[in-house]
């Protein structure tokens, strides 16, 4: 009887498995069926315009290695050209043999260097705020500030341009949350009007719009605030480097930089690094370093990266010169592209829009230009809305006059190649 009991439980648990094997197997051909829907990249492919995951073989300076040949880099993030200096290499490598290549942990718990701390209080003193809190990306601070400062029956007011890890946090946040027309200062007030004066609001916004160039009304947004009782928080990642006295940001060449309670920014474009900051009060950051998930539940920022911003930190503080080449270079390609009729809408910064409002023609143009030895990227849906598709170009103080030249006479031949201009 016993043996009889053992066989069926056997076959019971062999039948469950079985069961189970093949109920997974469906959701599996649910889950690559639904996916397999998906077909844009192999059209992209197979019609020779598929623009992404270019791979360089060199380092990232104003001339890179691609698939063996030289081209110019008018598609990186680095503004102040730190990215391959010297002396910040060399701090990056003293760092690693000092602590190794990683903190096998979150700040929270076994992940804080002495470094750290070193640089939290460095930015602290750079930005003017009283406390800063590193995390491993900038999109981690943005989703991990935004989602967890304001309650279920709080406010998060934002622009409708605002970066995708702004989208990100908000998501993630119980508030109740409140769009604005793109940098329309009379929609913000409305949106603000709507707000329960007695509860907490918060907005929050790109200081420089990452796609299209151009900058916030930040003055105008704290006025706004100190009306209407609200925080304002903003987002400097391709401000900081660009703007203000020792490329302060966009906060500080406004004057407002103190009425602003938190100012985020990013090592991995100016600061030539990787991970990013948020620096405000020390009320703010207390409740963060216990509240913020993207914080606590993610590994610190290496030694090596750490290291590295601190070091293109001083150079940007100590080399105004840096800055005044990129703004030099800024204002002779602007100029450039209004003489050659394309496009460039409201930048005012090394941001530098080039509208071609075609999907097809986007990633056409991408592949020409790298075929004529210029590297810029193709920004289309959801980055941008569907129509106003562009090629997104982009300067670093350690570019040359001659190689914007030539970026400006291929980008003309190819835009008229493809009836743009």
């Amino acid at each position: 009887m016993q043996n009889n009991c053992k066989i069926l439980d056997e076959l019971i648990i062999s039948l469950t498995r079985l069961t189970t094997k093949a109920s997974l197997q469906e959701m599996n051909k649910l889950l690559q069926s639904k996916l397999a829907q998906y077909t844009a990249p192999q059209e992209a492919k197979a019609a020779g315009i598929y623009p992404y995951f270019r791979a360089i073989s060199s380092e990232q300076d104003p001339e890179v290695i691609i698939n063996g040949k030289k081209v110019l880099m008018f598609g990186s993030n680095c503004y102040s050209g730190l990215v391959n200096d010297p002396r910040i290499k060399e701090a990056a490598i003293e760092a690693t043999r000092k602590y190794g290549t990683g903190c096998a942990g979150s700040p929270f718990l076994n992940g804080t260097l002495d470094l750290h701390k070193k640089l939290e209080r460095a930015i602290a003193e750079y930005i003017g705020k009283e406390d800063v809190m590193i995390y491993s990306t900038g999109f981690e601070v943005n989703l991990g500030v935004v989602e967890c400062l304001t309650g279920p029956k709080d406010y998060i007011l934002w622009d409708e341009q605002d970066h995708a890890s702004i989208i990100e946090g908000l998501r993630a946040s119980f508030s109740k949350s409140l769009k604005y027309r793109h940098n329309d200062m009379e929609s913000l007030e409305k949106q603000l009007q709507k707000c329960d004066p007695d509860r907490v609001k918060l907005i929050v916004s790109d200081a420089v719009f990452s796609m299209e160039g151009d900058v916030a009304d930040v003055r105008r947004i704290t006025e706004l605030a100190k009306k209407y009782n609200a925080a304002v928080m903003m987002d400097e990642a391709h401000g900081i480097g660009v703007f203000g006295e020792g490329g302060r940001g966009v906060c500080h060449a406004q004057g407002v930089a103190d009425d602003v309670d938190l100012i985020m920014g990013t090592f991995s474009k100016s600061f030539a690094s990787l991970g990013g900051f948020i620096a405000t009060n020390k009320e703010i950051t207390n409740y963060l370093r216990h509240h913020s998930r993207s914080y606590i539940f993610t590994a610190s920022i290496t030694p090596a990266s750490t290291a590295a911003a601190l070091k293109a930190l001083e150079i940007m503080q100590t080399e105004p010169e840096r800055q005044k080449n990129l703004w030099d270079l800024t204002n002779f390609a602007l100029d450039g592209f209004r003489k050659m009729g394309v496009e460039i809408g409201h930048t005012s910064t090394p941001i530098i829009p080039l509208f071609v409002r075609d999907n097809f023609k986007t990633f056409a143009i991408t592949r020409d230009l790298l075929d004529e030895g210029v590297f810029v990227n193709p920004v289309v849906s959801p980055a941008v809305a569907p129509q106003d598709t562009l090629i997104r170009f982009s300067l670093m103080a350690t570019h040359t006059k001659p190689q914007v030249e030539y970026a400006l006479e291929k980008i003309e031949k190819v835009f008229k190649s493809h009836g743009v201009i």
